[in-house]
């Protein structure tokens, strides 16, 4: 080949033989001082012939930060399936609360219906009296007399209050939910010293006192609930009229009494025959200088409350015992009465928040003491306690799923950890639908036994055995009867949940202390970063 002219440069062949002729067509000619290139076809490679290597296959949308870190990828997986997880699990919660609601509404509809919580203040003895004077008013030619007038109650507390009474338990329903209410039947024994204090006092010169006959009212909660009332005063029956005649204390019945035994020193005895049906919960007064109760109920779940404990109780299988004494040194009860202050609820932690109407002054109202008729086994309280641990059991089986992934070099997919995870907490669901028609004991068997069956199967296949997954059945199981005692242990509940946490964090430690975490990961990204070789395709012949 020459540097200079304008001649045609021959092309390259191979392995000596000539090249085939060029047509002119594709003849390039260039000025002196260049060289011409020329491509043309050979019969033959120019290399040597190289195996073909196909590229890694990479799907469209996979990440490269999911290629390069698959751990980083699957730990951002299992954190959606967390939260996803959590979502359904305050789902499950929200149900609970409404289905609580609704049992609360099934209460106030009882009470509507029957009666409410019932409070017996009294018996208590009242006098309505008036004081008139002349007072002049204005001055010079507008200067007049008029006639002033004044109200006010004359109160008598008995110096003391016997009461004995048997409750029985008579639930409600409202479609499905329960309701309990209960029948009392009482006697009350009340005597008063006398009747001193029953007597009005002018606190005007020449003023005119009035007084109308003096009445023994007993004030309820809901007099509703009264069946049956009878009074005897003094050993003989009186009539039981309607109403107490007080602002304070406007349901309840009450009774006349003698108006010879106002301003008499002679005692009086009053006795009190009641059948009162009531809902939730039972209070009363300890209006007496000295106060003594005793109640018996085939309830075996009482809960007391108010402002003071029995002295002396008695619980078991069958029912309880109660029995309250006090004295007027130990309760402002009795001077609040006398006053016409209202009852407490029966759950107040203050009782100085009733004010008066006369001048806004505050005065305590009527302290009480009484029994809650409560359900400690609500299928609705036990489930919202057990919902809330439902994000733990689903973290404790994802690090045993995860660790047996670890041990045995299996992949479980974020999809099977949603599926086992959605299986724990339809536990929760299938438990509140279940206790509402049977026991909470029955209705937890049931639905634990169906979970555990079907993450037992399951589990068969994610960790490639019937022996995996009839281990990680049986760990369900007990995960499931862990909470259970813990449902059960109210009180050192806190002391078994941090027990059971230690146990498994330290079984985790000592089955996972002999791996090189750092091979091991290594070992994880090179297999997931490992290209995949195509097999040669032979090309289609051309005809």
């Amino acid at each position: 080949m020459k540097g200079t002219g304008s001649g045609p440069v021959p092309a390259i062949g191979s392995r000596g033989r000539p090249a085939p002729r060029i047509s002119s067509s594709l003849h390039l000619a260039g000025p002196p001082g260049h060289v011409a290139f020329v491509f043309s076809s050979l019969p033959g490679p120019i290399l040597p012939g190289m195996p073909h290597v196909a590229a890694p296959t990479v799907e469209k949308g996979t990440p490269m930060a999911g290629r390069r870190f698959p751990l980083l990828g699957k730990s951002v997986a299992l954190a959606g399936v967390v939260i996803a997880l959590s979502l359904a699990l305050q789902s499950v919660s929200g149900i609970v609360a409404e289905r609580e609601g609704r049992l609360r509404e099934a209460e106030r509809s009882v009470a509507a219906s029957l009666a409410s919580a019932q409070t017996l203040v009294g018996p208590v003895i009242e006098r309505d009296c008036s004081e008139a004077w002349e007072a002049t008013q204005g001055e010079g030619k507008d200067r007049k007399t008029v006639t002033e007038r004044r109200h006010f109650k004359l109160s008598a507390t008995p110096a003391t209050l016997d009461v004995k009474g048997d409750v029985a338990i008579e639930p409600r329903y409202r479609g499905i939910f329960k309701v309990n209410g209960y029948v009392l039947k009482a006697r009350l024994v009340a005597a008063w010293n006398d009747g001193t204090t029953l007597v009005p006092e002018a606190q005007h010169s020449g003023s005119r006192l009035q007084c109308d006959a003096p009445v023994m009212f007993v004030a309820l909660g809901d007099s509703r609930g009264v069946r049956s009332a009878a009074m005897q005063i003094d050993g003989a029956a009186v009539p039981v009229l309607a109403g107490t005649q007080h602002a304070a204390h406007p349901r309840g019945f009450h009774a006349d009494v003698a108006e010879s035994f106002a301003g008499a020193r002679r005692p009086l005895r009053a006795e009190i025959g009641l059948e009162l049906v009531g809902t939730g919960e039972l209070a009363f007064a300890p209006v007496g200088d000295s106060t003594r109760v005793a109640i018996a109920s085939d309830w075996p779940h009482p809960s007391f409350a108010g402002r003071f404990l029995p002295i002396e109780r008695q619980i078991g299988e069958t029912g309880f015992t109660a029995r309250w004494q006090l004295n007027a040194l130990a309760t402002t009860a009795p001077q609040a009465a006398s006053v016409g202050a209202p009852a407490c609820r029966l759950y107040d932690a203050v009782v100085d928040e009733v004010p008066v109407r006369d001048e806004g002054r505050r005065t305590p109202c009527v302290e009480i003491f009484g029994v809650a008729f409560m359900d400690p086994v609500s299928p609705y309280v036990l489930t919202d306690r057990a919902t809330k641990y439902g994000l733990l059991f689903i973290a404790l089986t994802f690090v045993g799923v995860g660790a047996v992934e670890v041990m045995r070099r299996l992949r479980v997919h974020p999809i099977q950890y949603l599926l086992v995870g959605s299986g724990i907490a339809v536990f929760f669901l299938l438990l509140v639908s279940l206790s509402e028609h049977v026991p909470f004991a029955i209705a937890y068997l049931a639905a634990a036994a169906a979970c555990t069956a079907l993450l037992t199967f399951y589990g068969a296949f994610v960790l490639r055995g019937s022996r995996a997954g009839a281990a990680f059945g049986a760990a369900i199981a007990v995960l499931y009867a862990a909470l259970y005692a813990l449902l059960q242990l109210e009180q050192t509940a806190l002391l078994l949940g941090s027990t059971m946490l230690f146990a498994v964090l330290a079984g985790l430690m000592v089955a996972t202390r002999k791996i090189d975490w750092y091979r091991l990961f290594e070992r994880m990204r090179a297999e997931n970063g490992k290209p995949a070789v195509d097999t040669p395709v032979a090309p289609t012949p051309v005809a």
